[in-house]
């Protein structure tokens, strides 16, 4: 199976990639490596996951449709994981166009690359909405 996830340096995102590695599925993770945490943290993630010859990663910023696009075209993953999301309901209010960017922008850009691909199933984290409006 070939597997999208996005906001794979991510913990939630590392430790799924790594389950689906280790089932023998193919996962292309995507990530900003943004500072909002250590990026040392993030990076040493990676670094985990690129020990499997079945994992491949871009550093891509989900609101840049432009970058995007290209890995669905070109990898053409059946399934996608929407982990990627800005997260901190304080950091909201100093940065709201963070939030624009990577939650809501984000999010329609995974939605218009899945309609150009072939994806069979998308899945998404709630955060990608709206962050605390539920």
């Amino acid at each position: 199976m070939n597997i999208l996830i996005t906001g794979v340096a991510g913990f939630i995102g590392m430790h799924v990639a790594e389950r689906m590695l280790k089932r023998g599925d193919n996962v292309v993770g995507i990530d900003n490596l943004n500072d909002y945490y250590d990026v040392g943290l993030k990076g040493a993630r990676l670094v985990r996951l690129q020990q499997y010859p079945n994992f491949e990663f871009h550093k891509i910023d989900v609101s840049k449709l432009t970058q995007l696009l290209p890995v669905f075209l070109d990898k053409k993953p059946t399934r996608v994981l929407h982990l990627a999301a800005q997260a901190g309901v304080r950091y909201s209010l100093t940065h709201p166009q963070a939030y624009l960017d990577a939650n809501l922008q984000g999010f329609l850009n995974i939605l218009e690359a899945s309609r150009h691909s072939s994806i069979e199933h998308l899945i998404f984290a709630s955060s990608s909405s709206v962050y605390g409006s539920n």
